[in-house]
């Protein structure tokens, strides 16, 4: 099941990962389009982190390839990932609790910035238009993140769900082509989680960014996806659209329970 048209932007085939006797990832394959908002769901220890390090280049794969754009970037480390469009948050919370709301959003363009040292060390020409360039670019996160009134607080002095925006808003000064976003809402009260929800619906929507989601909170991920993955001991036993995902019995004894999977 795909639904989609185009080519895949992010796409996976048979990966395998092992860690010695042991197999995180079993001949798993993905496809990330670009209109897409794709959820990967499943039991503790089912390969969800593993899959997502070895998008993002964390981990390279046993066998099998990553592609971008058509591209084998199976062997790019994680930085040149994210120089060509793959952006990446994680569990725990990555930012400078020292520095301010927009110096942490601004640490997020570093890769896109083409001013070589000797230009930043002496406020050249291409440092400072640089400089402009993105102090703009980051007033325009912090505003669409509503975080205006937050911009100068150091991030370390904010509550959880702020500093997981945070998070989100250096991840989005990336200029992301693809967003991967790993257990977002992990930590979050349910009014964090619905605002939080809403953000990562304006990114797909507004701005257009695909979106690959790893969640627990099966109600958020029935609710924003528009595809789900669900997987099992490395492997994925379901790709189908939530609704599909919900009814599946190999779902329902794998994860979801005989219940409400809402």
């Amino acid at each position: 099941m795909t639904g989609y048209d185009e080519q895949p932007l992010l796409e996976a085939q048979n990966l395998h990962l092992r860690f010695g006797g042991i197999s995180a990832l079993v001949g798993v394959n993905l496809a990330v389009y670009p209109k897409q908002l794709l959820s990967i769901i499943g039991p503790n220890g089912a390969g969800k982190s593993s899959l997502l390090n070895c998008l993002s280049g964390f981990y390279h794969p046993s066998e099998g390839v990553v592609r971008f754009n058509g591209s084998d970037i199976s062997a790019l480390p994680p930085h040149r990932r994210a120089a060509i469009g793959i952006a990446r948050t994680f569990q725990g919370i990555q930012t400078y609790e020292s520095m301010s709301v927009r110096e942490n959003i601004l640490s997020g363009f570093h890769c896109r910035m083409a001013s070589g040292l000797f230009s930043g060390m002496f406020w050249l020409g291409r440092a400072q238009s640089e400089a402009m360039k993105f102090t703009e670019k980051a007033e325009e996160i912090i505003e669409f993140l509503e975080l205006e009134e937050l911009r100068h607080e150091r991030v370390g002095e904010l509550g959880y769900g702020l500093r997981k925006r945070v998070d989100l808003g250096r991840a989005l000064a990336l200029d992301p082509k693809v967003l991967i976003l790993d257990e977002p809402m992990a930590g979050m009260n349910p009014d964090e989680k619905a605002d939080l929800a809403r953000y990562i619906l304006d990114i797909h929507e507004e701005r257009c960014i695909p979106v690959v989601l790893v969640e627990h909170d099966m109600e958020v991920v029935m609710d924003i996806s528009d595809t789900v993955m669900v997987m099992e001991w490395g492997k994925s036993i379901a790709l189908d659209s939530p609704e599909k995902v919900r009814c599946d019995q190999r779902v329902i004894d794998a994860y979801l329970g005989s219940g409400d999977a809402g």
